[in-house]
């Protein structure tokens, strides 16, 4: 039976930087991959944006790992190219009640160490952004954009040059974690049968599944999975913006936003649809529900104007009822299995918090 040092299930984003991560401290990295290519999942299907870290609860590792994941994103794209924008967002507020959240907005994002963050009144708003209907406006100058095909296609070659290797069309089948070796069992054209010292587990939507099928894993520290649908819908008129507009967020949600792609086109989304199985048709009729919340900041949105786009499905280990989750990151001191760590609830920011969290697995597995 073949050895290797280290295996990462999942080529998303997440399992890219880690696997890029773990090659270039030296370990021999193989990358297991059920899809046919790199990020053909919840990585190809979110908003593309770099978050700044504003909402996530205090202390929460969505925000530790966002805020520092931020700055190492930046850093990593400016050094390599990768294209990507720092074109900022508004917090929009389009009434007094609004805008007096916008302080204590303010006040969480400071103690998530998102210290940038500036109160615009109405006039300085739409001096930035004249079609926008404002009361008032947050100005996050630290969000952006980024080509996330460029930067996981940059991380893949990077973990390449540094040694790792990719096996596609290869589904775990089975996995047994016993005296410090876990031996794995994949499918696919051309099966195989390894042993590792360390499995990551970054199988975006499938990390609970994963889970379940490493005998040796307390069944008790896998979380339950659900899945929340998240629509988007493209814009045929021009949007005159050229920041990421948000609402003030509201019960369940950060409302409705406006962001942008590298080539300045708008897309409206996610909203939050609750699903029971993975599906990814946009329903054209949910278009309803965002015209009158984006005409509370764009009013002159046209009739017509939004087209189904796309859909992604964010990982979630919490139900409905539950507001909030965190990114879940088990190491062996956490379930007890020697040379595993588990990556569950990987949603947004995830994107962002990509090479934070790749530091943090390396310290998970002693490196």
């Amino acid at each position: 039976m073949d050895r290797v040092d280290c295996v990462v299930i999942g080529a998303g984003v997440v399992g890219l930087a880690v696997a890029r991560r773990l090659a270039q401290a030296g370990r021999e990295v193989i990358v297991l991959e059920e899809a046919e290519a790199i990020g053909t999942v919840t990585s190809s299907r979110n908003s593309e944006v770099i978050h700044a870290g504003i909402y996530y609860r205090a202390g929460s590792w969505m925000a530790r790992m966002c805020v520092s994941g931020k700055h190492a994103l930046y850093r990593y794209c400016g050094e390599r190219g990768i294209p990507h924008k720092n074109c900022g967002k508004l917090i929009v507020a389009t009434n007094a009640k609004e805008t007096e959240k916008l302080q204590s907005i303010k006040a969480h994002a400071e103690a998530n160490g998102v210290l940038d963050m500036q109160l615009l009144p109405g006039e300085a708003a739409r001096a930035l952004e004249p079609a926008l209907a404002c009361d008032a406006a947050l100005l996050s100058p630290s969000t952006g954009i980024i080509d996330s095909h460029a930067y996981m296609l940059s991380l893949r070659g990077e973990a390449e040059e540094a040694g790792a290797a990719f096996a596609f069309h290869t589904p775990l089948i089975r996995a047994k974690a016993e005296g410090g070796t876990i031996e794995i069992e994949a499918g696919g054209e051309a099966p195989m049968t390894l042993q590792c010292g360390l499995l990551v587990n970054a199988a975006g939507l499938s990390a609970t599944t994963v889970a379940r099928h490493i005998d040796g894993m307390p069944i008790d520290r896998i979380p339950p999975a659900y899945l929340a649908k998240g629509n988007y819908f493209s814009c045929n008129a021009r949007a005159p913006f050229s920041h990421l507009i948000y609402p003030v967020p509201e019960p369940g949600g950060l409302g409705v936003h406006l962001t942008l792609d590298m080539a300045g086109q708008a897309r409206f989304g996610p909203d939050v649809e609750w699903i029971e199985t993975i599906d990814y048709e946009v329903d054209p009729s949910r278009a309803e529900r965002f015209y009158p919340a984006i005409r509370k900041y764009w009013p002159t949105l046209p009739d017509g104007a939004l087209m189904p786009s796309y859909s992604g499905i964010r990982p979630k280990i919490v139900p409905p009822a539950v507001a909030t989750q965190d990114f879940l990151m088990q190491g062996p001191r956490d379930h007890g299995v020697a040379g595993l760590v588990n990556l569950f609830g990987i949603e947004s920011p995830g994107l962002t918090s990509s090479l934070a969290i790749a530091d943090h697995v390396a310290e998970l597995a002693e490196i």
